[in-house]
């Protein structure tokens, strides 16, 4: 059973616990976070990328075909007016020139990215109504905050949808303070760069060129804070293939929409322990046993329980840390229980429930190039 565990990526151990095998999914995960590139801020060299993290291998490729199949109905249910909440909920602009924007959804605030024609400045908009995040992007925020790559004080309750068809783009700007620091991006279907730097310039319609640019795999989450959320200014040049990205953000609790209910499912989140490394054997070094003068087998009879005692106490050790390994405590799997799928750890079809379904939600379970750079051809 366990070669067999082994080969579709598991373990026997794991299969028959979950939470072990949300923690060792965890561990698989690679994270980044020594991004740096040097600017001159206010008279003094600063590194304008500190902050950034990113994190590759956070969702299976499985998962991420499921997240992709459900955006797609996102979308044709908002072109066809089904979504509800705001008008404002689905937008796609006119495409009446090469990179004008990208198609959004937008879930727990209306976002206003520039003045509209009804006078009201970028920011929340806080007297319109959003539905709230649905299931399957709650079960990413669980996963998010679970696998430590969201903070559990910073649980997003808002994101955005964008759906990039070929030649859209994402022009430089520093996400408005309306929302917490750190919010994430998750990319999906094609890698791409993304650009950063105190000074992005427009080269032509959709085109950017800026001093830092960081690659986005499918699967990968790109956390920003300090510097690299504050700082320097990013941006997306027109994508050269289909993509998918959700950003999730907390609201500022002081722009919160008149409406919004926290929600219930996205309380008390908490991140899984890390597994507990299994301990060392303790050696047990017998000593030769020297008979005494008088030739007395007393010495030697004396010596053997202390070292049957010695070799018992290393054999509870071993099986204490194989004990510890194969549990994992109620509160981590409370947290973020996920189903397994041929010992892949995955988001089940369960969290993907059809739209308008009243079925609640189930709990889911690269490099930086300081250089010149105008995006990928």
């Amino acid at each position: 059973m366990a070669s067999a565990a082994a080969a579709r990526g598991g373990t026997s151990m794991s299969m028959s616990n979950p939470a072990a095998a949300e923690a060792e999914g965890m561990q698989r995960v690679r994270r980044k976070k020594d991004f740096r590139h040097m600017e001159r801020v206010d008279g003094r060299m600063v590194n304008v990328l500190q902050g950034l993290e990113l994190h590759t291998g956070v969702f299976s490729p499985a998962e991420q075909q499921r997240i992709v199949d459900y955006v797609h109905d996102l979308q044709d249910k908002g072109r066809r007016g089904l979504l509800g909440g705001s008008k404002r909920t689905y937008s796609e602009p006119r495409k009446w020139m090469r990179g004008k924007g990208r198609a959004t959804i937008q879930f727990g605030c209306c976002y206003n990215y520039a003045t509209d024609r009804d006078g009201n400045p970028p920011g929340i908009i806080r007297r319109e109504e959003a539905d709230p995040l649905p299931a399957p992007l709650k079960s990413m925020v669980r996963r998010l905050v679970s696998w430590s790559v969201l903070p559990q004080d910073c649980v997003p309750d808002s994101c955005i949808v964008n759906v990039y068809d070929v030649g859209d783009c994402i022009p430089p700007h520093v996400d408005h303070h309306d929302f917490a620091r750190p919010f994430c991006t998750v990319s999906f279907l094609a890698e791409c760069a993304i650009l950063f730097g105190r000074d992005l310039r427009v080269v032509s319609p959709g085109e950017f060129a800026g001093p830092a640019s960081i690659s986005l795999p499918p699967g990968s989450v790109l956390v920003l804070a300090g510097n690299g959320a504050d700082v320097a200014k990013h941006c997306v040049p027109a994508v050269h293939a289909k993509r998918i990205s959700i950003t999730f953000r907390k609201m500022d609790a002081a722009k919160l929409p008149f409406g919004f209910r926290p929600d219930p499912d996205l309380q008390n989140l908490k991140p899984l322990p890390l597994l507990a490394p299994v301990p060392v054997p303790v050696p047990v070094h017998v000593r030769p046993v020297v008979p005494s003068n008088d030739d007395s087998p007393s010495s030697t009879s004396s010596s053997r329980p202390h070292q049957q005692q010695l070799q018992q106490s290393a054999s509870s050790i071993v099986r204490q840390g194989i004990a510890t390994r194969a549990q994992a405590s109620p509160a981590a799997t409370a947290a973020a229980p996920m189903r397994q799928n041929g010992g892949a750890f995955s988001l089940s079809s369960d969290d993907f429930p059809a739209l308008g379904a009243s079925k609640p939600a189930k709990a889911p379970a690269t490099a930086v190039a300081s250089r010149g750079s105008r995006g990928r051809r």
